[in-house]
């Protein structure tokens, strides 16, 4: 859900049918523990960030430097034709 852009507790909570806020929150504990979400509050409203410097590392060091770069470009087309679709 974070891939698209930052949400609030709220709007991932509302996304969440059938998890209660309690356990959503617990859930975004461990993603901000696991250094995969970063959290931003502005007075009451706490925003969620994809961290995903973590992800690209873990990319990086389980394949070559050619295929790493291959997959970025392979990332961004995806990226590129999704975003077509969704207009």
């Amino acid at each position: 859900m974070l891939a698209n852009g930052p949400k609030t507790t709220g709007e991932l909570c509302d996304q969440m049918n059938n998890l209660d806020r309690c356990t959503v929150m617990m859930h975004l504990g461990l993603l901000v523990h696991a250094n995969l979400v970063i959290v931003q509050r502005e007075g009451r409203t706490r925003w969620n960030y994809l961290n995903a410097v973590p992800l690209v590392g873990i990319l990086e060091g389980w394949t070559n430097p050619r295929a790493t770069k291959l997959s970025k470009k392979l990332i961004e087309f995806k990226g590129t034709i999704e975003s077509k679709e969704n207009e």
